[in-house]
């Protein structure tokens, strides 16, 4: 019995996800997370779907880790599944209800090691801020070139050093702003940002 079988192919297909959101999530390309308005203890301060969310072990670590998890315990519990099948019956589950079996097994698995891996990872702070005490903090341009009316995606930390990604435009008409660049967000007008690059930055007389 290999992976490569086709009662196989869910769980292999699982692994190359896996294996695709673990290099992503390494490169730091991908900053999915999902706040949980829960205190430490994991009481819920919101409704059931942040209660289940919680159960679940999101909000302890961030998405595409949860995705990690749970895609290599599926891969585990479905070829196990298939393997303990083709030893009792001489034959192995149809692929679909081997898939379901091993999601049923795999999420409380993951929920469980979710928990106290959450504790270990540095993440975000998932306190909510308004959006307007992001002005006078760095951030920096991460794809696109920003032009006046034709913003560009940038990444701020805000005070608990939670990460978001604001749209930007350059304070200066004439700026340009590229990818890589630090910048100052500086003014915030109908929930859109405006920057001035550090190195360009001038501070006017008092």
């Amino acid at each position: 019995m290999t992976l490569l079988e086709p009662y196989n192919a869910p769980f292999a297909v699982a692994l190359v996800l896996m294996l695709a959101l673990l290099v992503i999530q390494l490169l730091g390309v991908l900053d999915i997370d999902i706040d949980v308005d829960a205190d430490g203890d994991g009481a819920l301060h919101a409704g059931p779907v942040d209660g289940l969310l919680t159960l679940l072990g999101l909000g302890r670590v961030p998405l595409t880790v949860w995705l990690v998890v749970f895609l290599l315990l599926f891969a585990a519990v479905g070829v196990g599944i298939q393997q303990l099948a083709d030893t009792f019956t001489g034959a192995p589950l149809d692929r679909i209800l081997a898939a379901v079996l091993a999601a049923g097994g795999a999420i409380p698995a993951t929920s469980v090691i979710a928990r106290p891996l959450g504790r270990i990872l540095p993440q975000d702070e998932t306190t909510a801020v308004d959006t307007a005490t992001l002005v006078g903090r760095r951030a920096t341009i991460t794809d696109g070139v920003e032009r006046s009316g034709s913003p560009a995606r940038a990444r701020v930390l805000d005070l608990h050093g939670q990460a978001h990604h604001v749209m930007v435009e350059p304070h200066e008409q004439t700026s340009e702003l590229h990818a890589g660049d630090e910048v100052l967000l500086v003014r915030l007008e109908a929930n859109q940002f405006y920057a001035t690059a550090l190195a360009e930055r001038r501070l006017s007389p008092n």
